[in-house]
């Protein structure tokens, strides 16, 4: 009995090992749903992912060019996005097809059925049904490799098509001769001015067949080459049944000769080699974890995750360390990598922190990367790609890459350089941070998403007092510390969640499960958890242990419901908390900090059960650039960072048995599930931060007043009121920022004002903030017959009518939003009135929907029964026009007319043209203040 026992253990044994980790990776998971990723072949980092496109019209699910639901493919380009929420990158299309070449994507496209499509760790294959062509994919790090197996005989064609996915700004196809083609693409989309150059070799002779171009054209013994915006060519050769054609590009973004040095990398045409050499660098790279799990679906799912956490950030250099800077001039990398695709507001939570553990090298990298990105763009990156900066999403979390590294004991960067840039990112006065320097937060009037960017910009603040604390900067570690605690500034602790703040006071209405423009893709339910830098402190702001447990529990209980507008990213919803975004993930964790580890796991476990599937749809929103999977990697393990910048984990019961670590010195660590957790905090983590750090303290910061009013603007008199948390402060106020004094009682007002006011408490003293109240201009009313939606409510029907004009950032929440209708009002002058001038200021944002409407028209009444059309103004401005743009339809009488109500009549646009990203959904239309003379 214990022989055959032995036996068994051994065949166990055998099994497992002989079943390679590439091997149980599926890159189909998460291209179904809301995933977003590609099925392609890449490398670890590589800058080629050769894939199948089969959008290309730009659409949020077809982010990536890929998606399960599809049956036609488009082509195979050379560069795509892994999970991103904005569509890009489809550069340097190829399509074989066979008989009579055609460049109209819309023919030489073809159906496919996954039933004979594969994708593996660095290889991909599918059957082309329309002409019957088996195509093979695979990749070096800067080389895609393909194979076409053409099964009929007869002439075979490969098409590369330049106009393709996004917009070409220019192109250019030099023919170098029958075996070798030089390409340059130029094109604006989420980045607007990316440059790929490629060199194609062909394994035979091709003859070019077919050429559009609206450009430069010349044709010589040496040299066909093409350019311009529309720009296509098609290589042809007649073939036998089961001949290959073998195609090998090589990409650079610097130039011809980077493109041609990268070619090197694959020197032969032996695809099998370069196949099983891409295989062995996935499974050296997986292999940095090892996980013991007889469940083969918990086996593919975690090292899919662990392979989609390392298909970026991309390698950007050449061969030689020549790579193109965010200055868009070309620079040598010397003594480290230059990396590209940052989508820092997503990674910094879990792929970065992953990286400080199985990537300390290129964590450094990515660093080395950052400063040079500051040296020659100006600052450091938000959301990086192809060396323009996007600007998507809020924060500037590269701070808290550098920081947490630091934290780690990471080296290989300028410490000293990284303090600078960060300093330099929180010190610019852009994107709200002028308001949030001044008064220690940001409002609506201020900025959009102005709860999340107050709180993620403390966040970072206390990222850079961290590294001034390590660095010995005393005076800077207390200034980043108190901007740290800004948080406090918009936590309203009558309701209690992180609440809008307008006019110095608490927007209303307010309901936290509304998704608005307050906060970035989500709720104050979503956001009012987000301290990750003061646990402590906001466990007391909620009330202490139990009430911050009955407020998570009550998160975590709730309606799976959200109001407001409809946000695709907010998924994987269990009560409030959304999985399929990246504000939640640290919030299962938070029970750790109230002696409650169980709820952790518990919570933990069930995602992990539940929202990651061996499946397309296997995950549970958008990829994000690995963010998804690092936080699968690492809860897996039983291990987060709950505060990227401290060197320790929040930890969760181990999913697996039993975990090997495999470290870039060479060194092995293991989690077992049964070990005690505390010996899991720095698991992997450099204790240098205990001795380099200096152990400074800081004094608490008091919150700022609350100015409450009934609204900012009012017809006779209006009482103002200031509230401050703590009983004990004293508040005062001002009417010109000047002389101060103490607050008493409400305050009365029957002029336009403006109320300047701090606290004090102690020796503590606020920020000081600033309400701004109108008086009406006249005793107008409007009534409206139109519904406004009620996320672009501008404070009412008044709102139109208070005086106070809206600005381009519509964001902000000062007009009035009507969709798929046209607008109407009717405005009540009190008295007959002699009137000559009628105006409206509408509002046009085409990528957000927004249009002018098509006409303005203005009417007049005695009696509110029967109006006379006066006078009618049409838009001449294009729906096409992208730049955010405020016009006044202003008509104006050539004799005075007497009237008592004056009604106003906007026309929607209607339903999005072809051309616009929304096809077929319908436009608002923005106004907001109207006037009558």
């Amino acid at each position: 009995m214990k022989k055959i026992f032995s036996l068994l253990v051994l065949i166990i044994t055998i099994n497992s090992f002989s079943q390679q980790l590439h091997q149980l990776v599926n890159p189909m998971i998460g291209t179904g749903g809301h995933g977003h990723t590609y099925p392609g072949a890449t490398l670890p980092f590589g800058m080629v992912q050769l894939s199948p496109d089969t959008r290309i019209d730009g659409s949020w699910d077809g982010c990536s060019g890929y998606h399960y639901d599809d049956s036609t493919i488009y082509g195979f380009s050379h560069t795509h996005l892994n999970g991103t929420g904005c569509s890009d990158f489809g550069d340097i299309m190829l399509m074989p097809t066979m008989g009579k070449p055609t460049l109209d994507n819309k023919v030489y496209s073809s159906k496919f059925s996954h039933k004979n499509e594969k994708a593996t760790a660095g290889f991909y294959s599918v059957k082309l049904d329309n002409h019957n062509i088996d195509v093979r994919l695979t990749a070096s790090t800067r080389v895609g490799f393909h194979e076409y197996t053409f099964n009929n005989a007869g002439q075979a064609n490969i098409i590369l098509d330049l106009n393709h996915r996004d917009l070409l700004l220019g192109g250019e196809v030099h023919v170098i001769n029958s075996k070798t083609i030089e390409v340059r693409r130029e094109s604006e989309a989420w980045a607007k001015n990316q440059i790929v150059f490629a060199r194609i070799e062909f394994s035979v002779p091709m003859n070019v067949t077919d050429i559009r171009s609206n450009g430069d054209y010349m044709h010589s013994p040496e040299n066909e080459y093409i350019g311009g915006t529309q720009t296509a060519i098609s290589f042809s050769k007649k073939v036998k049944k089961g001949e290959k054609i073998l195609v090998k590009v090589s990409l650079s973004p610097t130039s011809y000769d980077g493109a041609k040095l990268n070619s090197s990398e694959i020197m032969d045409w032996n695809f099998e080699r370069v196949k099983k050499e891409a295989e062995k660098l996935w499974e050296n790279q997986l292999s940095k974890i090892q996980i013991t799990e007889v469940d083969k679906n918990k086996e593919t799912i975690f090292y899919t995750a662990l392979y989609h956490t390392m298909v970026q950030p991309n390698i950007a250099q050449d061969i030689d360390g020549k790579y193109r800077g965010r200055d868009n001039q070309i620079h040598k990398a010397e003594g480290f990598d230059y990396y590209s695709v940052f989508s820092l507001w997503d990674t910094f939570r879990a792929a970065h922190p992953l990286y400080t553990l199985i990537e300390k090298k290129r964590t450094a990298d990515f660093i080395n990367t950052f400063l040079k990105q500051y040296e020659q763009g100006g600052r450091l990156p938000v959301w990086e790609l192809a060396s323009n900066e996007t600007d998507c999403m809020i924060g500037y979390h590269s701070v808290s890459v550098m920081a947490d590294a630091m934290a780690k004991g990471i080296t290989g960067f300028d410490y000293e350089k990284a303090f600078e840039a960060a300093k330099h990112s929180a010190m610019l006065d852009h994107l709200g941070l002028e308001a949030y320097k001044r008064q220690g937060f940001i409002s609506m009037d201020d900025e959009h998403e102005s709860v999340s960017k107050t709180l993620e910009y403390a966040y970072d603040d206390w990222c850079i007092a961290q590294m001034a604390e390590i660095l010995n900067k005393k005076e800077d570690y207390n200034y980043f510390m108190k901007r740290s605690q800004n948080w406090k500034n918009v936590f309203d602790w009558n309701t209690p969640f992180m609440h809008p703040k307008k006019n110095g006071g608490w927007d209303k209405p307010f309901d936290p499960k509304e998704i608005n423009n307050n906060f970035t893709e989500g709720n104050s339910w979503q956001y009012s958890f987000f301290v990750p830098q003061d646990i402590d402190g906001m466990i007391a702001a909620y009330g202490g242990d139990e009430k911050f447990e009955a407020k998570l529990d009550e998160m975590f209980n709730s309606e799976s419901k959200t109001t407001g507008r409809e946000q695709a990213d907010v998924t994987g919803l269990i009560g409030q908390y959304a999985h399929g975004n990246e504000p939640s993930h640290h919030m299962a964790y938070l029970y750790n900090y109230v002696d409650k580890p169980e709820k952790t796991t518990e919570k933990v476990h069930y995602i992990l059960d539940n929202f990651y599937k061996n499946a397309p749809d296997g995950l549970i929103g958008n990829e994000d650039c690995g963010q998804m999977s690092a936080w699968y990697v690492l809860s897996a393990m039983g291990i987060y960072a709950v505060t990227p910048g401290l060197p320790n984990w929040s930890l969760s019961s181990p999913y697996f048995s039993d975990i090997k670590v495999n470290f870039e010195d060479k060194t092995t660590k293991e989690i077992f599930q049964k070990m005690p957790v505390r010996t899991m905090e720095n698991f992997g983590i450099n204790s240098n931060y205990i001795d380099i750090a200096v152990g400074f303290s800081y004094n608490e910061i008091i919150p700022v007043p609350v100015i409450q009013a009934d609204g900012k603007s009012f017809k006779d008199k209006m009482k103002i009121t200031l509230q401050h948390p703590y009983a004990y402060a004293e508040i005062y106020h001002s009417f010109d920022n000047i002389k101060f004094e103490k607050y008493i009682e409400p305050i009365e007002i029957s002029n336009s004002t403006e109320i300047y006011s701090y606290c004090i408490e102690g020796a503590r003293k606020s920020d000081c903030i600033k309400g701004q109240f109108f008086k009406k201009p006249n005793n107008y009313t409007i009534a409206i017959q139109s519904k406004y939606n009620p996320q672009y409510h501008a404070g009412g029907p008044e709102g139109l009518l208070d005086g106070i004009n809206g600005t381009e950032n519509w964001r902000k929440g000062d007009w009035q939003g009507y969709q798929s209708q046209d607008f109407e009002a009717v405005i009540d002058l009190q008295k007959e009135q002699m009137v000559h001038s009628f105006s409206a200021n509408c509002l046009q944002d085409s990528r957000s929907w927004i249009l002018f409407p098509t006409t303005v028209e203005y009417y007049v009444s005695n009696d509110n029964v029967n109006f006379t059309l006066v006078g009618s103004v049409k838009n001449e401005i294009s729906p096409k026009y992208e730049v955010n743009k405020i016009q006044n339809f202003e008509y104006n009488s050539a004799t005075e007319i007497k009237a008592k109500y004056i009604k106003v009549k906007a026309y929607n646009f209607g339903k999005l043209p072809e051309w616009h990203q929304g096809f077929g959904g319908d436009a608002f239309i923005f106004i907001d203040e109207i006037t009558i003379k």
